[in-house]
Formats: structure tokens, sequence, C-alpha cells
């Protein structure tokens, strides 16, 4: 096996991750739209799941391909000593796959480091208050829980002061909440799963429904259908509103008001009554969406073993390699 053997797999590897990866993005980013439409019939916990699905559906559709069906085929079929140009189209394919990996990964990367530095800045300044909760001298109104393997609650002496003992006790459950859901650990998939296009943001629509659904999951995790504790939580987000803005955290911060783009609508849903439960068909949309993706793979596996599969993609390669 050659060098150029293998630049030649790399190449055609890249080029079609980026294909398959374009085709997949263009129809998830076209029914985006309708996605979080149809996610609001659903509860919010089921709706952040469904929307992440989606979110991470067309890299991990790529890798599932590349992996199963380009590489064995090329191995299997290509003979070793082949001596075969790279056409100009399949270089471009591999080098717009190196830009959106190389955007994604110093996204992911500069957030990741950043939460370090958080946590380093809050654990030097703060005194833990037990509980893995810090408390910082600050005027400004912090609370968000840091960290992805093992996040902490970090909040200021400002905000404690601010709020009331319930109020307090709402926020710290709703931090709580994106803890147990893993909250930040899935916004650094996001950071790390590629856009469609270098610098072109197609999943702003999944990725803000996301968000939002995640923060609605959180509350509802924190009043737990208790009127008294949804008072008490929506009071602390306005109080917090109303303060000083917070300084800008890292992105894999989960902080009690998030952008504050949606404020108004989750203050609306806490004084609200408790909505009925959703029906069980609605609440299988996200296990409906995960078994898709696992039945594409079954189906995938199922069509690697047929040889008359790999020669269909090795010809599919040769087009692109020329």
């Amino acid at each position: 096996m050659n060098v150029s053997y293998v630049l030649r797999l790399l190449c055609l590897s890249l080029g079609s991750f980026f294909l398959i990866h374009l085709a997949a993005g263009l129809l998830v980013s076209l029914i985006s739209p309708a996605a979080v439409r149809l996610s609001q019939r659903i509860t919010p916990r089921a709706a952040a799941r469904f929307l992440l699905i989606l979110r991470l559906l067309p890299a991990g559709t790529a890798l599932l391909l590349v992996a199963g069906l380009c590489v064995p085929s090329y191995l299997w079929l290509e003979p070793a000593g082949a001596n075969e140009n790279i056409g100009l189209w399949c270089l471009a394919a591999v080098a717009l796959t190196l830009a959106i990996w190389g955007i994604s990964l110093t996204r992911a990367g500069r957030a990741v480091v950043g939460s370090f530095r958080y946590i380093r800045h809050c654990r030097e300044v703060g005194c833990e208050a037990g509980g893995a909760v810090w408390v910082v001298e600050s005027s400004a109104p912090v609370l968000g829980l840091a960290g992805i393997i093992h996040p902490r609650l970090v909040m200021s002496q400002a905000l404690v002061n601010a709020l009331s003992k319930d109020q307090l006790a709402a926020a710290l459950r709703h931090e709580r909440a994106h803890g147990v859901s893993r909250d930040n650990l899935k916004r650094l998939l996001i950071l790390l799963a590629p856009d469609v296009l270098p610098f072109v943001r197609g999943f702003k629509t999944l990725e803000r429904g996301w968000a939002k659904f995640t923060e609605w999951s959180a509350d509802d995790r924190a009043v737990a259908g208790n009127s008294r504790r949804s008072l008490s939580l929506a009071a602390a987000l306005v109080r917090v509103a109303r303060m000083s803005p917070a300084p800008e955290g890292s992105p894999l911060v989960a902080s009690l008001l998030a952008d504050g783009r949606d404020l108004s609508a989750r203050v609306d849903r806490l004084l609200s009554l408790p909505a009925a439960p959703q029906p069980k068909s609605r609440r299988r949309l996200p296990f409906l969406a995960a078994g898709a993706t696992v039945m594409l793979a079954v189906g995938l596996m199922a069509a690697a073993l047929e040889p008359s599969t790999f020669h269909s993609v090795h010809e599919l390669l040769e087009h692109l390699v020329r």
C-alpha cells in the first residue's frame, strides 16, 4: 500500500463526507422551521431531544456512510498499484470538508478552553458553599452551571443577596436540572458538529429551538408542577433580568437567563397553569427519530453485506475522483 494509495483514500473519504453531509444538512435545514413548530406540541424535554438528534444527524450520517461503505469499497476494489489523478472537484470538496471541520473544532476547542479558564477563575476568587456550589464576589447577577464532566454551580454574592430564599432555591433547582440532563455536554456536541458550509450557520433555527426547549425543560424539572415553585422561579428570572447584565461567560456554561431572548415566554409559561399531560403518541416523537437513526444504521450494515453495494459505491467514488 503506497503513499499515493492512502492519499487517494483520504481525499475520497473527505470528499465523500462533504457531499453526503451537504445533502443531509440541506435537507435538515429545509425542514428545521417545521421541526421546531412540531416540537411545540410535545413536552420541552422530548422537543430538546428531537431537535438535538436532527442537529447531529447530518454529521452522524456522513461519518457512518463514509466509514461503513466508502472506505471498505475502496480498500476492497481499488488496485493497490493504481495511479490516478485527483480532479479539481474532489480537491474542492476535500478543502471544504477541512474548512467546516476546522471551524467546528476551533469553535469547540475555544469553548472548552474558556470553560476551564472560567472554572479556574471561580475557584480562585470564590469560596465553596457546599454541595458543589461556588460563591464568587461579584456585583453582577451570576448563576450558572460550569463544567462538562463534573459541572459545578457558580453564583455571585450579589445574586444571593438579591433573591429571596424561595427564589434562590428555585433558581438552583433549575441549574441542577441542566446538570441532570448533561446539557453542557450536549452543547459541546453541537459546537463540534460542523455546519453545512464554512461560515454559513445553516442550523441556526435548530440550535435556537434546542436552546429554548432546553431552558423550558429545566424550568419544568425545577418546579415539578408546584405552583409555588413556579411563581418563585418566575420572580427570580424577572429579578435577575432587572439587575446589571452578567459578564459574558463560556458557551459551555448553562446560565439561568441564557441569552435572555426567551425570557417573556419562560415567565408566561411559569405563571400559567401546568399544562395537561401530552398524548403518548407525541411523546414518542424523539424515540421515533432515534429509532429511524438506528434503522438507518442497520440498513447500511445490511447493505454492506451485499457485494453489489460496494461495487456501486466504488463506481461513484471513481466519478468523484475524476
